[in-house]
């Protein structure tokens, strides 16, 4: 087959139109071309009421070599490149003792399920809770205040990433496809099958919750383990003779022990207690850049006007998005990160006596009001105020202080603190509710935010905010809301390792994804879970 890309159609197209514009293109007659299939449809919306569709599609033609020939000058006429996914080893007979992942969001969810279709019959340990169950425990936090520690929106069975948008897209280098095989188990699992061919695919909440389960028993099938409320407090390491260590095992919270030679350490950006006990045990981590801000919430409706203008509404539109970034004259850089189109903004804490915020939405995205997270870039030179010891861990010292004092401002209930844009850039505090509704459970405080981050990050989002109103009309309208603090956009430490995927100092460790500081977001994280999986696999079948 031959991939023909760039092929550009009216966004209201019929459907034979798509047909007659690869005839056109490639100037064959209709016995010529044996059907296709859509690899990838995007827009082009920077002409309002004039958005079109951008399409690559596989082409089946007995005329392929020919076609090839005549257009071997033209980037948009190329051979369909090999996004299947091949497995790198098989599982030996027997294996003395199976490999370990710790942690079941996306990065261990993927992990494991590449080590269990290997044949590898990976043990997967998760400190929260099945699915369901933590989807309960998290609504008791939403609804009634009630947070448990253990079992939220960052711990649990489907990591952060099970409430969230359920983004699917990212901009990592993936030369050899991964991401389109954690698509494609996506799909097996019960995702639409759009997300193999839309240009920002998503799933959204309810979804992946379906979904999660279903790869959970694909993994056990192959004789694969997932052990829920089992958290990892301590590794068994066995000193070596070039001065590393070797891990053999770990320890778990109820005084347990396995052995393992080889683990996966997908711990998420939260597992701030692991990431001390890591420090405390030699492995090697370093504080790494991250960003702090707010939500920001407006009526979608808005969003959507000044993205598409007189075609927003479509259906294969759909709600509208935005990415926005602003360099501001102090240094700071201030982006938008995590849009949710039509979507709520939720409690992210797992901590007691903290606010956290986080977006989320589903996958129909038909809730009143976009939101986004804007927030300011902060590197470890920040952290000093509040840990200046030079601990890696710094930056986690920094996130609790403002999460803590986001619990002061909202009013010790697990309120979030909030402000509207105009009062916020005016300096004023907020006192009732304009046109937009929060969407943050269990409610939110109004007042100021001017102490619930850092003075320049203050300055920067107020620098900011009539910067992006530049680019979408009525993005800093009076009543849009500003709802704090957003701490947990990334990990602030980074668990080093080097090319083999494993700890610097630690052998068999094998650092991945967000909480190691290797990934943002599910499908970032899911690649390197693979990556880390093959890694594993290769280093037990070859030993």
């Amino acid at each position: 087959m031959l991939r023909l890309t760039d092929l550009k159609l009216p966004l209201d197209h019929g459907e034979a139109a798509l047909g007659a514009a690869i005839l056109r293109r490639l100037d064959i007659d209709a016995a010529a071309l044996t059907g296709y299939t859509i690899a990838r449809r995007g827009y082009d919306a920077r002409k309002r009421g004039a958005i079109v569709l951008i399409y690559a599609l596989d082409i089946d033609t007995p005329r392929e070599a020919e076609l090839l020939r005549r257009f071997a000058d033209d980037p948009h006429v190329q051979p369909t490149p090999d996004t299947g996914y091949h497995f790198v080893a098989k599982a030996p007979p027997r294996i003395e003792h199976r490999p370990l992942v710790i942690g079941f969001g996306p990065c261990g969810l993927f992990a494991g399920l590449i080590l269990a279709q290997m044949g590898f019959r990976p043990i997967i340990l998760d400190r929260g809770k099945q699915v369901r169950e933590r989807t309960k425990d998290t609504w008791d936090l939403w609804r009634k205040r009630q947070l448990h520690p253990e079992s939220n929106v960052q711990f649990g069975e489907g990591g952060a990433g099970t409430f969230s948008d359920g983004k699917l897209h990212s901009q990592i280098r993936d030369p050899q496809h991964h991401g389109r095989k954690v698509l494609a188990e996506f799909v097996k699992a019960g995702a639409p099958e759009e997300i193999l061919y839309v240009s920002k695919p998503h799933i959204g909440t309810f979804r992946l919750v379906t979904m999660v389960e279903n790869m959970r028993a694909t993994i056990e099938s192959l004789g694969g383990e997932i052990r829920f409320g089992r958290r990892v407090d301590d590794l068994l390491l066995e000193p070596c003779t070039d001065g590393q260590r070797q891990i053999r095992g770990v320890t778990l919270a109820s005084g347990g022990q396995i052995r393992a030679d080889h683990v996966v350490l997908a711990l998420g950006h939260s597992a701030r207690d692991t990431f001390a006990m890591l420090h405390e045990r030699g492995v090697h981590l370093e504080a790494k850049p991250f960003s702090i801000g707010f939500r920001i919430e407006h009526p979608q409706s808005l969003i959507d006007r000044a993205r598409f203008g007189p075609q927003a509404g479509h259906p294969i539109l759909g709600a509208a998005d935005y990415k926005l970034v602003h360099h501001g004259r102090g240094g700071r850089s201030v982006y938008s990160f995590c849009m949710c189109p039509g979507g709520t903004v939720v409690a992210a804490t797992s901590e007691p006596g903290r606010v956290v915020t986080n977006g989320m939405s589903q996958y129909s995205r038909n809730e009143r009001n976009a939101n986004a997270a804007i927030v300011v870039g902060i590197d470890p030179a920040d952290f000093a105020p509040y840990d200046d010891s030079g601990s890696p861990l710094a930056g986690i010292a920094l996130q609790r202080a403002l999460e803590s004092h986001a619990y002061v401002l909202g009013g010790e209930n697990y309120n979030a603190p909030a402000q509207l844009i105009g009062d916020f850039l005016a300096g004023r505090v907020s006192r009732d509710f304009g046109e937009v509704q929060p969407s943050y459970q269990p409610g939110v405080t109004l007042g100021s935010l001017d102490s619930a981050l850092p003075d320049y990050a203050i300055a920067a989002i107020r620098e900011a905010l009539p910067a992006f109103e530049r680019q979408i009309r009525g993005y800093a309208m009076h009543d849009a809301i500003l709802t704090g603090v957003e701490t947990r956009t990334s990990s602030p430490v980074r668990i080093s390792r080097d090319d083999s995927l494993q700890s610097l100092n630690t052998r068999g460790l094998y650092p991945a994804g967000e909480g190691a500081g290797y990934a943002g977001g599910i499908l970032s994280a899911a690649v390197d879970g693979i990556k880390v999986a093959e890694a594993v696999a290769l280093s037990i079948a070859g030993s």
